[in-house]
């Protein structure tokens, strides 16, 4: 039982702490209004001309032409606001129908200590929805074993004391066929009428910083990716769109340091700084090019960062805001806002969360039942090749039991 007296004297304890934060957070507050209030006066030319100055190649952010059209960096959503949700339905209905939405999703089975023989899995499912009045839809999935040869790569690079996740490989190979996976589907659709491509989502971001803690040979595989994902959709021209539900990506923010250059920089994040300039639902930031300083635009590696464009839009009330990423060809050609309708209403279907990525994901998902029947499934294929297959002793155990 919680002790009322102690606890007040502990929380009285740390009140010079308490009130140390709630001064610098005051104080943080005053900062963000004048950093903001310095970018709102200047167009987008005159920050790139400040940003040549400073000699400064990843600043975070680049503007594109939009912010010279957003009012104090919010560029409102004319349809709204409704009065019920079912009129924002008939709004999103309008705009779906019959434009076809993609989402893809994985998952995966990493190797189990338990098992003498190391095996892997990966599935990918995607989902594909017409939107005709007929209803059509396509859900399907893929699933590719990884076997030993794929796998001791891992385990040696585990022995000899790499930092790397021991689960690096299913990881990676997860990742690159979703994007496999996403581009094939886009050359489906590509000689249709641009009316009639869809728009295919990403789950995630495209702005990979987490490959810049790999080696490079693991890290390439997730570059070559991403590079070809973008290539496909430019290519092809159709619209693709990486979702990222809670972002703490900091880009823009880092664009407001490099400009105020020599003060401390703002302890937040995107999402956070926008969710007090973005009042109403479907309001969105103006699109800026990520120019994102992390180890691989450091090193070299992130020639597509500045080919990737970005912008927070408010799809739930109770959130801040959801970022979107979207190619750089689709900000020039114009086609980014119309993409941005679709997904705003695929997040009114999915009630804040685009129905087509959850559909992908609940596709994909492998669940604890799954990982159990695929390892009975493996046991039953290693008897039938005549292969020995050893369990752990307390795997065995377990096993016994049920």
């Amino acid at each position: 039982m919680l002790d009322r007296e102690k606890v007040i004297v502990a929380l009285e304890r740390k009140r010079t702490q308490f009130e140390h934060y709630s001064a610098d957070l005051h104080r943080q507050q005053q900062s963000v209004r004048d950093r903001l209030a310095a970018v709102a006066g200047k167009s987008a030319q005159e920050i790139d001309e400040a940003l040549q100055a400073l000699d400064e190649h990843w600043p975070g952010a680049l503007p594109t032409p939009e912010l010279d059209q957003a009012d104090h960096l919010c560029l409102a959503f004319g349809p709204g606001p409704w009065q019920t949700h079912q009129e924002a339905r008939q709004w999103a209905v309008g705009v779906l129908r019959d434009r076809p939405v993609i989402a893809v999703d994985g998952s995966q089975i990493t190797p189990s200590k338990d098992l003498n023989i190391p095996v892997g899995a990966v599935q990918v499912g995607w989902y594909i929805n017409f939107h005709t009045p007929g209803g059509r839809y396509i859900k399907d999935v893929e699933i590719e074993v990884l076997g030993p040869q794929e796998l001791m790569e891992a385990e040696e690079a585990a022995d000899s004391g790499d930092r790397a996740q021991p689960n690096w490989k299913v990881n990676q190979v997860r990742f690159v066929r979703e994007c496999e996976r996403l581009c094939a589907l886009m050359a489906e659709f590509a000689a249709r009428p641009a009316a009639e491509r869809p728009l295919c989502f990403f789950d995630g971001s495209f702005i990979i910083s987490f490959a810049g803690q790999m080696r490079p040979e693991r890290a390439l595989p997730y570059l070559q990716a991403v590079r070809h994902l973008l290539d496909c959709s430019e290519r092809h021209r159709v619209p693709l769109a990486a979702f990222v539900d809670r972002s703490y990506s900091r880009d823009f923010v880092t664009l407001l340091d490099t400009l105020a250059r020599g003060v401390p920089p703002l302890a937040l994040s995107d999402a956070a700084l926008f969710d007090r300039l973005l009042p109403n639902w479907g309001d969105r930031s103006p699109f800026f090019y990520c120019a994102r300083r992390d180890g691989l635009s450091q090193d070299d590696r992130a020639d597509f960062y500045q080919n990737v464009a970005f912008t927070y839009v408010r799809l739930t009330r109770d959130r801040t805001p959801a970022r979107v990423e979207a190619p750089r060809w689709m900000v020039e050609d114009g086609s980014a806002a119309a993409a941005l309708d679709l997904v705003r209403a695929e997040c009114v279907v999915g009630a804040g969360y685009p129905y087509a990525v959850e559909t992908a994901d609940a596709l994909a998902v492998i669940s604890q039942p799954d990982r159990e029947r695929f390892y009975g499934l493996f046991e039953q294929f290693v008897q039938r090749s005549g292969l020995s297959l050893v369990h752990a002793r307390k795997a065995a155990s377990k096993l016994s039991r049920r």
